[in-house]
């Protein structure tokens, strides 16, 4: 059984291993040994997601497994959007991953369920994400939840700029899927 809960100030150090795991997971194959060390240096540290998880601009939620281990995480940002994400009242889905010993298990969709949910509770009418061009999966798995291609903005991982695409959906009058 899978529970996906609010992330606590005393998660930052399970929430920041399991995000430097599932961001190696999926983008080290593709990347440079020292831009990855470089990202998870700057992103990944137990400090940064505690400052993280303090920020009033976050909600950051997280699955536990059968264990109680952190299975899967996701993040909302408030805040301005890019010019080409134009619904109103803009919202950002800027981290969303789960282990990939639970990928096809149902867990990322009840973690986009929870999202959605909560998006649309603290008064978001769009909700938009980046994902990186090379990312086909998640593209995908976006498309399935109505989010659209709407532009592009460049995402530097250590010293490479690298293409996000740019994805949004409407939140208002819209199921979970």
């Amino acid at each position: 059984m899978t529970r996906i809960r609010l992330a606590l100030p005393a998660d930052a150090a399970a929430l920041a291993a399991l995000a430097e795991r599932t961001f190696r997971a999926t983008f080290a194959v593709d990347n440079t040994p020292a831009d990855m060390e470089a990202h998870v240096a700057q992103s990944y540290s137990p400090a940064h997601q505690a400052r993280e998880l303090s920020e009033p601009a976050r909600t950051t939620f997280v699955a536990e497994g059968p264990s109680g281990a952190l299975a899967a995480y996701a993040q909302l940002r408030a805040g301005a959007a890019p010019a080409c994400v134009t619904g109103p009242a803009p919202m950002e889905l800027c981290h969303f991953y789960v282990e990939s010993a639970d990928h096809g298990r149902g867990l990322a969709q009840e973690l986009m369920a929870a999202v959605l949910e909560a998006a649309a509770q603290e008064g978001a009418a769009t909700l938009w994400l980046g994902v990186w061009e090379r990312n086909p999966r998640a593209m995908a798995f976006y498309r399935k939840y109505g989010f659209v291609d709407v532009g592009a903005h460049t995402f530097v991982l250590g010293s490479d700029p690298q293409t996000d695409r740019l994805m949004a959906r409407s939140l208002v009058n819209a199921g979970a899927a």
